[in-house]
């Protein structure tokens, strides 16, 4: 038998099952009390607590972190990496023997510079994620909830992280309620559910009622007993739709593809050097693994994978200090392209703030003007603890509202709020007059019905005006009390008796948008995203919104295109849902699974579609969307859900995010097409030039200009670039043609500077440089022993005759002298050849950054200081290096000058080839929608643009851009509309009164 105080702890422990287990709707407060085991006095003690937060965890959803050290050896678990490290191998175990036979040892130098090359990458990526996941980190942290708990009898603040079922906390105005819970308190709450269900107004909360964690304490002060917590939360319904979400990023799917372009290029000239070295030209075998080193370590661009992800890793810290928090970092990539913005409406668009609108106001009575009206409203209006309606009355008089509202009358009594009388009433005293009053404000149809001598048509038809408006209209009515002097009974609601109600007004209450969301949507729309409003809120006050915001209305309810049990139907009268979902501004009666809906099939119509919103209703659409985005104060859920979370109110952070990420996605893409270039070009030239001129480039020279590329290539993630204008979209056939293009250029340089220098005697005859170690290939000739052949070009160019070295004498003796190799693989030429092609490759990266000619567009000090050091050190090596373990050999000055102007005079070309490779991909799409445009202008382009069909989908026009356009156009026809109707108000109302003021037998 177990002993006492481990039997009292095993009954008074709370499992898992004690709370997925129970519907707490259903059983009251004393028996949750004791299915929790705790003391309503004192609380849990800290054994309880210590238990608890064992088998429930922490109340937050659980976030997924990276072990560090797989962290870093990711960057080295990559196909381009994989191709490095077989490069490794090769150089350790495959590299042995020397140039006639084997025997020699392996090739540590390239082995060793290999590994460190592929630690160097690992590392700065590595260092350059962290830093960046440290600033999100920071601030996560100074987002952390607190929530006040009584634990073994004494109240404390704790971070709502600590919070366990059973605890007893206190929430009160303004609160976020941190956990799933029991109200405690006699007073009860009104709550905000608007994150859980998109609701505007808040809802009543009695003690024994259950409250879920994200809603919003907007009146009262309680306490509750806390039932559930993390992931056993209400929360859950949403997180079940969020966990079975795929995670939509496609950037490591570009990075393979690109990958496998590099790759491909590598197999294929490996496949043909090998073939054609060993069986046509019979090279040694160190002397053709070499060439394979050289082609595997040059072509392949070791560096991407980490240039990418360091651009990507600034990019989240330069957003952080804008006050936005990228929880996945590959979101940045997809926000460029982001060509449909989704956005919930209540607290993400509006400030689910209520307001009055005095403009709209509908007065009954003459003798009192909207100030009068707004004066008696705020005195019908609780001040202590207000609800959300008669706090925007309160605050609607300005700073002096609360004294405005109580000023010259005593109150004798007040009525609150109750959801079945659904009105407010105050009874009170005029200082000044002595008379006694009531005020009472409510829904429109009960105070009406409690008024005489009014025309009811009039009233519903001013109510039904105002919901069409997008207003939920508040009656306001008065009368007088018949309080004698000797009237000594107890004030209440309806005693003494008064007068007749008599009907003041109807006055309209809204939740106005933010400050800067029409600005925000109006930069989106003109950035090609167009913006879509999903909301539960009717569809009345959906459109009236999306007017005021500067969107279309061609908006729907949800039913319209959902059926009774959420699923999307396959058209309505003929239309394509599918094609109403891509055209309407909105839809309204918005439920989870309608948004989860609407973005999969936006996404399957191939939008990249961004989703915002703040709520738990937010969370599965948010997770399902290409990028989603939680707007500030958003619940946990919604920011579990969110790739990117928003510290400062309002949208107008959004543009600055998709902004800063085209300016990523540029880098991003400037890089990539640097890369396929520098693949093309090293696997080409090097390959061809054994095959045609049986040159041998040692592969360390290889390794040392990928260290110096490396390094300054990581300087592109901070460039200077200007952001498209347009959705961006991966191009990879026009990234792979144009780098093929460069590639094979930059091969042309070297293969002609290559047979310039060794079959003719251009250099020697304008500049004089000859190379004191016999670079030139007649001698070559006769070291193979092909006298007649050198005798043959020496005739034909006698310059190149060394005064001290004959044809015959090279023939008598194997091809070398001194151990220094003659002819085309001299060791002076191998440095000739290195430094031509790290100037003109490396140059390359100004070319590929700019979209029209280099010199348009500034690039930055980082970079262009970058180029410089690692040519002057390329320039240097060339020019000083004697190592005769790589075969390299000191140039001189003469040469080296030479090997700039070259490089010059063919750099020079490549922008003109970019923008011929260009045109085929860009040109004619420009021109098409260019002309779409100007030419229904003429004939209205509001006309052409509401219901655009598939006939136009066959231009070349990105499918945003006509999407955003099309969206300009219906918001543009929605504000001439909304004008036209003011305008014909204006113009009745001129006519009534022409008709009123005119006589039976006048002119008029």
């Amino acid at each position: 038998m177990a002993p006492p105080v481990e039997l009292e702890m095993r009954q008074a422990s709370v499992t898992v099952d004690t709370v997925d287990g129970n519907n707490f709707d259903e059983i009251t407060t004393d028996e949750a009390l004791k299915l929790m085991h705790v003391n309503l006095e004192t609380g849990l003690t800290t054994d309880q607590f210590e238990r608890r937060i064992r088998s429930f965890g922490p109340n937050a959803f659980p976030e997924k972190t990276v072990n560090p050290l797989l962290q870093f050896l990711s960057f080295m678990w990559n196909p381009l990496s994989w191709v490095m490290e077989m490069a490794a191998l090769v150089a350790l175990v495959l590299s042995n023997g020397t140039t006639s036979g084997i025997g020699g040892p392996p090739d540590y130098p390239d082995f060793i510079g290999i590994v460190l090359l592929l630690f160097v990458n690992a590392t700065i990526g590595f260092l350059e994620e962290r830093q960046a996941g440290n600033a999100v980190a920071a601030l996560k942290a100074a987002l952390a909830p607190l929530a006040t708990v009584k634990r073994d009898g004494e109240w404390k603040e704790i971070d709502a992280s600590g919070l366990v079922p059973g605890d007893i906390i206190s929430v009160k105005l303004g609160d976020v309620i941190p956990a799933d819970g029991k109200v405690l308190g006699d007073e009860g709450l009104k709550v905000d559910q608007a994150a859980l269900t998109g609701e505007s107004l808040p809802v009543s909360k009695s003690a024994g009622q259950n409250v879920y964690s994200g809603s919003t304490v907007k009146m009262g002060e309680s306490e509750m007993l806390v039932l559930a917590t993390g992931t056993h939360t209400f929360f859950g319904k949403a997180a079940h739709l969020v966990e079975s979400t795929e995670d939509s990023g496609h950037f490591q799917e570009i990075l393979g593809k690109i990958g496998t372009f590099c790759i491909g290029m590598i197999a294929l000239f490996l496949i043909i050097t090998v073939i054609v070295q060993y069986t046509h030209l019979g090279l040694p075998y160190r002397t053709g693994i070499n060439n394979i080193l050289t082609l595997l370590i040059g072509g392949v661009p070791i560096a991407m994978p980490t240039v990418l992800s360091v651009t990507l890793a600034i990019g989240a810290t330069e957003l952080s200090k804008k006050q936005a928090i990228v929880t996945r970092i590959t979101a940045i990539e997809e926000l460029a392209g982001m060509s449909m913005l989704c956005s919930d409406k209540t607290g993400t668009l509006t400030l689910n703030k209520l307001t009055i609108n005095r403009d709209a106001y509908r007065i009954y009575d003459s003798e009192y003007d909207v100030d009068t009206c707004m004066c008696y409203a705020a005195r019908a209006s609780r001040l202590t603890k207000p609800d959300a309606i008669d706090a925007c009355i309160v605050k609607a008089l300005g700073e002096r509202g609360e004294t405005i509202a109580r000023e010259g009358i005593e109150e004798l009594h007040f009525m609150p709020f109750d959801p079945i009388g659904k009105r407010t009433q105050i009874t009170y005293r005029d200082n000044k007059t002595g008379k006694v009053m009531r005020i009472t404000k409510g829904a429109p149809q009960v105070i009406a019905d409690m008024c005489t001598g009014i025309d009811v048509d009039k009233v519903d038809e001013d109510v039904t005006e105002l919901a069409e408006r997008g207003y939920r209209a508040l009656g306001l009515a008065i009368c007088e009390v018949n309080m004698s002097k000797g009237f000594t009974g107890k004030v209440t609601a309806d005693q003494p008796k008064g007068s007749d109600w008599k009907l003041l007004a109807n006055m309209a209450i809204f939740d106005p948008p933010r400050s800067d969301t029409a600005e925000t949507i109006q930069k989106a729309l003109e950035m090609g995203v167009p913006v879509k409003m999903l909301t539960g809120d009717a569809l009345a006050i959906a459109k009236e919104t999306g007017q005021q915001l500067g969107m279309g209305t061609n908006m729907y309810n949800t039913r319209m295109v959902f059926t009774r049990d959420g699923e999307m139907k396959n058209n309505v009268h003929g239309i394509p849902c599918a094609k109403l979902i891509e055209d309407a501004d909105g839809f309204a009666g918005v439920f989870p699974e309608h948004k989860y809906a609407i973005v999969q099939k936006l996404q399957e119509m191939e939008y990249v579609v961004g989703m915002t919103g703040d709520g738990v209703n937010d969370a599965p659409a948010l997770k399902a969307a290409n990028i989603g985005v939680a707007v500030a104060d958003a619940t946990d859920a919604a920011r579990g859900a969110a790739d990117l979370v928003l510290i400062e109110e309002g949208l107008g952070v959004i543009i600055d995010a998709i902004i800063e990420s085209r300016k990523i996605f540029q880098r991003m893409v400037n890089y990539s097409m640097y890369a396929c270039a520098t693949t093309v070009g090293i696997v080409a030239r090097f390959s061809i030039a054994v095959w045609a001129f049986e040159f041998n480039m040692p592969p360390f020279l290889i390794l040392i200009m990928a260290y110096l590329n490396d390094g300054t290539i990581m300087a592109i993630s901070t460039d200077n670039v200007s952001p498209s204008p347009y959705p961006d979209k991966w191009k990879l056939s026009y990234i792979f043609l144009q780098g093929t293009v460069f590639g094979l250029w930059m091969t042309a340089s070297t293969l002609a500077l290559i047979s310039t220098i060794n079959r003719t005697s251009f250099f020697y005859d304008y500049f004089g440089l000859r190379n004191s170690q016999r670079m030139f290939f007649a001698y070559d000739y006769a070291a193979n022993g092909d006298i007649d052949s050198c005798l043959r070009v020496l005739d034909e160019f006698p310059q190149m005759q060394d005064p001290e070295f004959t044809c015959e004498a090279a023939a008598g003796i194997p091809n070398t002298i001194g151990g220094v190799p003659i002819g085309i693989n001299d060791w002076v030429f191998h440095s000739i050849i290195y430094l031509q092609t790290s100037i003109l490759g490396q140059a390359l990266i100004f070319v590929t950054r700019s979209r029209w000619f280099f010199f348009q567009q500034r690039p930055s000090l980082l970079l262009v200081g970058a180029f410089i050091v690692a040519q002057v050190v390329a320039t240097l090596i060339a020019v000083y290096a004697n190592w005769g373990f790589t075969q390299v050999g000191g140039m001189g000055w003469g040469w080296a000058l030479a090997v700039w102007v070259w490089d010059i005079i063919w750099f020079l070309p490549l922008d003109l080839l970019k923008i011929v490779v260009r045109s085929f991909f860009e040109g004619n799409q420009q021109g098409r929608l260019r002309n779409l445009f100007f030419r229904n202008q003429a004939h209205g382009i509001i006309q052409m643009d509401i219901y655009r069909r598939d006939s136009l989908r066959r231009t070349s026009a990105p499918t945003s851009t006509l999407a955003a356009h099309r969206a300009q156009a219906r918001a543009k026809l929605s504000r001439q509309f909304s004008q036209n109707e003011k305008t014909m108000n204006g113009l009745v109302v001129q006519t009534s009164v022409a008709l009123q003021s005119t006589t039976p037998g006048g002119a008029r």
